[in-house]
């Protein structure tokens, strides 16, 4: 029965999430908002059909979900004011994130080259961005500052080997995809406006969320 509905939650998804890159590439605001929210409530929804063999773990990535949810809304909406707002709510969904991994990492095997890896990436993607920031120039440097932390913690979390190998490797690979969906938001909104931004950014954010919501039920 988990499975049946996980399948459909996906297929569903896989719907929305065509529909979606439709209304982005015609700009169609009304399309965007409802579309988006539907589609982001619905990895809310599988994390919660899930089974919870960790407590802790399951309700620190619910309301990272519930946060990115709402970042969700304010970034689908054009003003400056609801994409700081979104960012913020972003933000607050990594350190939520973060939490979740910290209750279940290793950091005894913390595999450094990956994380000195993602350190330098992140380094340089804000060295790409900084000309280009303004007032943004804080707020990014925040947001580029716990991303990184929740990747790095991701990292530390997947060598914990008392936890079933699948949720852990759901849970890094979902970190990953999140950390790099941001990478073409970050270049629609500085660099460069472009569907392609859409186009790569927005399966791969959302295949981030999922792959986290459903990592909840595999740590066992």
């Amino acid at each position: 029965m988990d499975n049946f509905q996980n399948m459909t939650i996906i297929g569903i998804a896989a719907v929305l999430l065509g529909s979606l890159l439709f209304f982005e590439k015609g700009k169609n605001r009304k399309g965007i908002v409802p579309t988006k929210t539907v589609l982001s409530a619905l990895f809310v929804a599988a994390a919660v059909i899930q089974p919870h063999p960790i407590q802790s773990y399951f309700v620190l990535v619910l309301a990272g979900l519930l946060f990115c949810l709402g970042g969700d809304v304010c970034l689908a909406l054009p003003q400056q004011k609801a994409f700081l707002f979104g960012l913020i709510l972003f933000l607050l969904g990594h350190v939520l994130y973060i939490a979740a991994f910290l209750e279940a990492a290793s950091f005894s095997g913390l595999p450094w080259l990956p994380v000195v890896a993602t350190l330098g990436i992140s380094t340089g993607v804000y060295l790409w961005l900084r000309p280009h920031l303004g007032r943004m120039h804080g707020p990014v440097v925040a947001y580029v500052t716990v991303i990184t932390i929740m990747v790095c913690v991701a990292w530390g979390f997947s060598e914990n080997r008392s936890l079933d190998i699948s949720g852990r490797r759901l849970a890094l690979i979902g970190a990953i995809s999140f950390y790099l969906s941001d990478l073409f938001v970050a270049r629609n909104r500085f660099l460069q406006e472009s569907f392609l931004n859409r186009l790569v950014g927005l399966p791969t954010y959302y295949a981030g969320q999922f792959l986290l919501a459903f990592s909840v039920g595999l740590l066992k």
